[in-house]
Protein backbone atom coordinates (compact mmCIF):
# COMPACT_ATOMS: atom_id res chain seq x y z
CA UNK A 1 0.00 0.00 0.00
CA UNK A 2 1.37 3.05 -0.94
CA UNK A 3 1.38 6.84 0.61
CA UNK A 4 -1.53 8.47 -1.82
CA UNK A 5 0.82 11.84 -0.61
CA UNK A 6 3.66 10.83 -2.71
CA UNK A 7 1.51 9.44 -5.76
CA UNK A 8 2.43 11.32 -8.61
CA UNK A 9 0.33 14.55 -9.70
CA UNK A 10 -1.06 14.21 -6.07
CA UNK A 11 1.41 16.25 -3.77
CA UNK A 12 -1.29 18.94 -2.28
CA UNK A 13 -4.87 17.96 -1.63
CA UNK A 14 -6.96 20.52 0.00
CA UNK A 15 -8.47 19.62 3.10
CA UNK A 16 -12.38 18.84 1.23
CA UNK A 17 -10.60 16.93 -1.06
CA UNK A 18 -9.17 15.12 2.13
CA UNK A 19 -13.11 14.89 3.79
CA UNK A 20 -14.46 13.97 0.34
CA UNK A 21 -11.91 10.73 0.20
CA UNK A 22 -12.61 9.94 3.69
CA UNK A 23 -16.59 10.55 3.27
CA UNK A 24 -16.24 8.46 0.27
CA UNK A 25 -14.15 5.55 1.73
CA UNK A 26 -16.65 5.62 5.47
CA UNK A 27 -19.87 5.33 2.42
CA UNK A 28 -17.90 2.50 0.58
CA UNK A 29 -17.11 0.84 4.19
CA UNK A 30 -21.02 1.07 5.75
CA UNK A 31 -22.16 -0.43 2.37
CA UNK A 32 -19.74 -3.41 2.14
CA UNK A 33 -20.70 -4.13 6.21
CA UNK A 34 -24.47 -3.88 4.86
CA UNK A 35 -24.14 -6.03 1.94
CA UNK A 36 -22.27 -8.75 4.22
CA UNK A 37 -25.27 -8.55 6.80
CA UNK A 38 -27.26 -9.12 4.11
CA UNK A 39 -25.64 -12.12 2.82
CA UNK A 40 -25.14 -13.81 6.36
CA UNK A 41 -28.83 -12.72 6.86
CA UNK A 42 -29.89 -14.53 3.44
CA UNK A 43 -27.98 -17.53 4.29
CA UNK A 44 -30.19 -18.05 7.45
CA UNK A 45 -33.42 -17.21 6.18
CA UNK A 46 -33.04 -20.18 4.06
CA UNK A 47 -32.25 -22.11 6.39
CA UNK A 48 -35.28 -21.20 8.29
CA UNK A 49 -37.22 -21.72 5.72
CA UNK A 50 -36.13 -25.25 5.05
CA UNK A 51 -37.16 -25.70 8.62
CA UNK A 52 -39.97 -24.53 8.65
CA UNK A 53 -41.14 -26.15 5.40
CA UNK A 54 -40.09 -29.06 6.76
CA UNK A 55 -42.12 -28.51 10.10
CA UNK A 56 -45.25 -27.53 7.88
CA UNK A 57 -45.18 -30.78 5.23
CA UNK A 58 -45.12 -33.09 8.63
CA UNK A 59 -48.33 -31.05 10.05
CA UNK A 60 -49.74 -31.72 7.07
CA UNK A 61 -49.12 -35.28 6.99
CA UNK A 62 -50.38 -35.93 10.18
CA UNK A 63 -53.24 -33.75 9.85
CA UNK A 64 -54.84 -35.18 6.90
CA UNK A 65 -52.87 -38.72 6.35
CA UNK A 66 -53.72 -40.03 9.56
CA UNK A 67 -57.23 -40.38 9.92
CA UNK A 68 -57.22 -42.29 6.28
CA UNK A 69 -54.19 -44.84 6.44
CA UNK A 70 -54.54 -44.93 10.71
CA UNK A 71 -58.06 -47.27 9.39
CA UNK A 72 -56.69 -48.80 6.19
CA UNK A 73 -53.77 -50.03 8.52
CA UNK A 74 -55.76 -51.14 11.58
CA UNK A 75 -58.27 -52.64 9.19
CA UNK A 76 -55.38 -54.10 7.59
CA UNK A 77 -53.44 -55.42 10.77
CA UNK A 78 -56.95 -56.39 12.08
CA UNK A 79 -57.09 -59.19 8.89
CA UNK A 80 -54.07 -60.90 10.56
CA UNK A 81 -55.50 -61.62 12.97
CA UNK A 82 -54.39 -59.41 15.42
CA UNK A 83 -57.32 -57.50 17.46
CA UNK A 84 -58.80 -54.07 16.47
CA UNK A 85 -57.31 -52.11 19.50
CA UNK A 86 -54.26 -53.24 18.78
CA UNK A 87 -54.32 -53.23 15.44
CA UNK A 88 -55.21 -49.01 15.58
CA UNK A 89 -52.44 -48.75 18.46
CA UNK A 90 -49.66 -50.17 16.40
CA UNK A 91 -50.85 -47.86 13.56
CA UNK A 92 -51.23 -44.57 15.59
CA UNK A 93 -47.44 -45.35 17.17
CA UNK A 94 -46.06 -45.51 13.39
CA UNK A 95 -47.37 -42.19 12.86
CA UNK A 96 -46.21 -40.64 16.11
CA UNK A 97 -42.70 -42.18 15.21
CA UNK A 98 -42.53 -40.78 11.44
CA UNK A 99 -43.87 -36.97 12.90
CA UNK A 100 -41.22 -37.00 15.65
CA UNK A 101 -38.63 -38.09 13.47
CA UNK A 102 -39.52 -35.16 11.37
CA UNK A 103 -39.55 -32.44 13.91
CA UNK A 104 -35.70 -34.19 15.04
CA UNK A 105 -35.18 -33.36 11.46
CA UNK A 106 -36.49 -29.50 11.33
CA UNK A 107 -34.95 -28.88 14.76
CA UNK A 108 -31.34 -29.95 13.16
CA UNK A 109 -31.80 -27.37 10.38
CA UNK A 110 -33.12 -24.29 13.13
CA UNK A 111 -29.92 -24.96 15.31
CA UNK A 112 -27.94 -24.02 12.25
CA UNK A 113 -29.10 -20.89 12.35
CA UNK A 114 -26.95 -18.43 13.81
CA UNK A 115 -26.74 -14.88 13.95
CA UNK A 116 -24.49 -12.63 11.22
CA UNK A 117 -21.30 -13.10 13.23
CA UNK A 118 -18.72 -11.68 11.46
CA UNK A 119 -21.17 -8.39 10.32
CA UNK A 120 -21.30 -7.85 13.80
CA UNK A 121 -17.79 -8.31 14.55
CA UNK A 122 -17.27 -5.91 11.83
CA UNK A 123 -18.93 -3.04 13.19
CA UNK A 124 -17.68 -3.57 16.01
CA UNK A 125 -14.42 -3.04 14.63
CA UNK A 126 -15.28 -0.09 12.88
CA UNK A 127 -16.95 1.68 15.43
CA UNK A 128 -14.11 0.78 18.10
CA UNK A 129 -11.59 3.12 15.29
CA UNK A 130 -13.93 5.69 14.55
CA UNK A 131 -14.24 6.10 18.03
CA UNK A 132 -10.85 6.91 18.16
CA UNK A 133 -10.96 9.52 15.42
CA UNK A 134 -10.27 13.05 16.35
CA UNK A 135 -10.22 16.00 13.94
CA UNK A 136 -6.56 17.78 13.52
CA UNK A 137 -6.16 20.49 15.97
CA UNK A 138 -5.08 22.91 12.91
CA UNK A 139 -7.83 21.44 10.54
CA UNK A 140 -10.40 23.14 12.50
CA UNK A 141 -11.74 26.51 12.18
CA UNK A 142 -11.20 28.73 15.53
CA UNK A 143 -14.29 28.40 17.54
CA UNK A 144 -17.21 26.33 15.20
CA UNK A 145 -15.71 22.93 15.79
CA UNK A 146 -15.39 22.15 11.87
CA UNK A 147 -13.19 21.82 9.42
CA UNK A 148 -11.42 25.09 8.23
CA UNK A 149 -12.58 25.09 3.79
CA UNK A 150 -10.32 25.68 1.33
CA UNK A 151 -10.61 25.08 -2.38
CA UNK A 152 -13.25 25.52 -4.74
CA UNK A 153 -14.78 21.13 -4.83
CA UNK A 154 -18.21 20.68 -4.57
CA UNK A 155 -17.01 19.29 -0.80
CA UNK A 156 -15.69 22.17 -0.26
CA UNK A 157 -18.77 24.14 -1.43
CA UNK A 158 -21.48 21.82 0.88
CA UNK A 159 -19.42 22.20 3.99
CA UNK A 160 -18.91 25.86 3.79
CA UNK A 161 -22.82 26.16 3.13
CA UNK A 162 -23.49 24.11 6.37
CA UNK A 163 -24.22 26.78 9.58
CA UNK A 164 -22.00 26.57 12.20
CA UNK A 165 -24.34 24.78 15.19
CA UNK A 166 -23.95 26.07 18.54
CA UNK A 167 -23.53 23.82 21.01
CA UNK A 168 -26.64 24.07 23.59
CA UNK A 169 -26.09 22.11 26.97
CA UNK A 170 -27.86 18.75 27.54
CA UNK A 171 -30.75 19.06 29.69
CA UNK A 172 -31.48 16.51 32.46
CA UNK A 173 -34.71 15.20 32.45
CA UNK A 174 -36.19 13.89 35.55
CA UNK A 175 -38.60 10.67 35.39
CA UNK A 176 -40.88 11.46 38.24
Amino acid sequence: MSDPGNMAGNTDRSLGQLVAAATAEMSALVHDEIALAKAEVRQDVKRGVTGSVVIIIAGVLLLFAIPVLSFAAAYGIHNLGLGLAWSFLIVGGAFIVLGALLALFAVAKFKKVKPPERSIASAKQTAAVLQGVKPHPRATAAGTGRPAVTGSTRADKALEAVPAQDEAPTVARSTT
